[in-house]
């Protein structure tokens, strides 16, 4: 029996941050940043079934061609993405009345939908990118057990070699996105590489304002890394496409409790040729609708 102070279960029987019940939630799942951002995809449902909202989490549960698909808000961040995903799974994992986990396990398909930073000059503002490999500067999943068994520790090893790591920063870790998923999802609409996602949109990603990064050449020695994939080793060698700030925890977590995720993000910030498009909003579309049709 899994007690109160682990798992806080509202008094209608709904998981803790994000107010859901097991009957809100859908088998396919797309998460987004942004709760305005659910009313977004929202529109393109054929039928809205419910919504709830609290605090940053927003979700509306609708059908779309057929599908049922649940669109939740996460807010920024990895931290955010753990409570996220441990209560998604929660949800249609755990009987929430008894406070035990089920006999079977419900497999949940998740794409997040995102936005980026561009690191390689082949990627222009209002490309999208799925991560095939996201590369976590947050240290999440060092605090799970399993961690390593669905990690890639060759790259990893490679990736911190590469860097001259400072291991002040904790060690980072890579987390593979599910095969299908990306096969299915990503198509031939998006380039296909590694993500680094950060727990921060300044510093972490190398900006600087009045704060200088610890290190002044990261982003450089990021441009340059690539890695070849022993389980593939005639396709071309991954790349580092982009900076966001949720793709290792998702795909990550996903992988330890049993679900399929992947990300796939719009450029809007190109770091390589310093320009930023902040208007970006009514352009995201395209990709929603691209989602939502192969998800």
């Amino acid at each position: 029996m899994i007690p109160p102070s682990e798992l806080p279960i509202n008094e209608d029987g709904s998981v803790y941050h994000l107010h859901l019940r097991p009957e809100h939630l859908a088998e396919r799942i797309i998460l987004v940043g942004d709760p305005g951002r659910v009313t977004v995809v929202a529109k393109f449902f054929d039928e809205i079934e419910c919504e709830v909202q609290a605090r940053e989490f927003h979700t509306i549960t609708g059908s779309y061609k057929g599908k049922r698909v649940s669109c939740v808000s996460t807010g920024i961040g990895c931290d955010n993405i753990d409570i996220v995903m441990t209560e998604l799974d929660a949800a249609v994992n755990i009987d929430l009345e008894q406070r035990q986990v089920k006999d079977k396990l419900t497999q949940l398909s998740i794409v997040r939908i995102g936005t980026c930073g561009g690191l390689q000059p082949f990627i222009h503002l209002g490309s999208f990118v799925a991560s095939v490999k996201s590369i976590g500067f947050d240290g999440l999943l060092n605090y799970y057990e399993g961690r390593d068994e669905v990690c890639d520790l060759a790259l990893e090893e490679a990736f911190k070699k590469h860097m001259s790591w400072n291991y002040k920063k904790g060690s980072p870790y890579v987390a593979t996105a599910d095969e299908e998923l990306i096969e299915r999802v990503a198509g031939k609409d998006m380039f296909r590489g590694i993500t680094i996602s950060c727990g921060g949109f300044y510093g972490p990603q190398g900006r600087f304002v009045r704060l200088s990064p610890q290190d002044y050449e990261q982003n450089l020695k990021v441009e340059s890394f690539s890695y070849q994939d022993p389980k593939h080793p005639d396709a071309d060698p991954l790349m580092i496409c982009n900076f966001e700030m949720e793709s290792s925890a998702l795909a990550g977590m996903s992988a330890l409790l049993g679900h399929k995720a992947m990300t796939c993000c719009m450029v809007v910030a190109d770091r390589y040729t310093t320009k930023m498009n902040t208007e970006y909003k009514s352009s995201i579309s395209d990709l929603i609708k691209l989602v939502l049709d192969r998800i």
